[in-house]
């Protein structure tokens, strides 16, 4: 774990095999995520691979946003990719401002892994999974499947999926897919609609939710 100046702890892992890898190193992963890891891992090759998961039509839910807005004078995010093994612990808001810096920092851990792209990830994004964290009153750090997606990897798979939507917000940096060490999918879920802040998918062969700063909406079984 390294200190850095604007108070962020970031450690780095080493970049994993092409996509067409099918397992995760199990002696680089820390063993608080091993848990989601598993449960990830167990529907890794069903989502990427087109093993043809079932998933509901999105449904469209037309009730006004209820959520409080975020007013915490700081607000602090804690990530882990399951694919790099880095991590991320990040103070992104102060002062009234969000900090140019640490935005970048969230950038880069959560750029394409496939191909290294950085994207511009939404300060609402951060925003929601905030509250989210707030909501299920844990201190875990959200466990990363997917945050930004460049249009190339976003194509390829589309082609392996139908699960993947061609206009997806990841390519927008306004969608994140994750899990959490300690709470069950059906609770993140259910907390991140309780929010109605955006959309929100449950994959639960694949074991991640999906939230995103689009329209209030949500799918998944």
């Amino acid at each position: 774990m390294v200190a850095r100046p604007n108070g962020i702890d970031l450690t780095i892992g080493q970049e994993h095999a092409p996509p067409d890898s099918r397992s995760l190193s199990q002696s680089s992963i820390d063993p608080a995520v091993e848990s989601g890891r598993r449960s990830f891992l167990r529907g890794l090759g069903g989502l990427f691979l087109g093993a043809g998961a079932a998933i509901a039509a999105p449904a469209i839910l037309t009730a006004p946003a209820d959520a409080a807005p975020v007013s915490a004078p700081r607000r602090q995010l804690s990530f882990v990719s399951l694919h790099t093994n880095e991590k991320l612990k990040i103070t992104y808001f102060a002062n009234g401002a969000y900090d140019r810096s640490a935005l970048k920092d969230v950038n880069h851990m959560l750029r394409d892994w496939r191909t290294g792209e950085v994207g511009s990830m939404d300060p609402k994004l951060l925003d929601l999974l905030f509250h989210l964290r707030q909501r299920l009153r844990t201190e875990e750090p959200f466990q990363v499947i997917s945050g930004y997606r460049c249009p190339k990897t976003n194509a390829m798979l589309t082609s392996k999926s139908e699960g993947v939507a061609t206009k997806s917000l990841h390519m927008e940096g306004k969608a994140i897919d994750i899990t959490m060490a300690g709470r069950q999918l059906s609770r993140i879920r259910q907390e991140a609609l309780n929010l109605r802040l955006g959309g929100v998918g449950i994959y639960s062969r694949s074991g991640f939710v999906h939230v995103d700063t689009g329209r209030v909406r949500q799918w998944g079984v």
